[in-house]
């Protein structure tokens, strides 16, 4: 049932992608606003997901170093390095908007 789920619904992304596909509206300014509303979304998303991931992840290491204190140390490395990766998601769309909107 899944596979047969699964090919349908590629065909039919398959078959109805040239559907989307938009004539060219001559003027690429026209529609330019939109970026700016949309690059303040995306950084509102990626803020709020790393809020959601940081608290995780503090939780997570605050209750393994509560039940193993011997091991505090590996765990605190690990936790500042996965608060630096997950930091990096929110400063790499800071960037991406940075240089998307002038």
């Amino acid at each position: 049932m899944n596979v047969k789920l699964f090919l349908i619904l590629l065909a039919l992304f398959v078959f109805a992608s040239p559907i989307f596909a938009a004539p060219g509206s001559g003027t690429p300014e026209a529609n330019y606003h939109w970026v700016a509303i949309s690059a303040g979304f995306s950084m509102a998303i990626a803020s709020g997901l790393c809020g959601l991931a940081q608290a995780k992840a503090v939780a997570a290491a605050a209750e393994g170093m509560g039940r193993n204190p011997g091991a505090s140390a590996a765990i605190r490395f690990a936790l500042l390095l996965g608060l630096v990766l997950i930091e990096s998601l929110a400063l790499y769309t800071l960037v991406i908007i940075v240089l998307k909107v002038k």
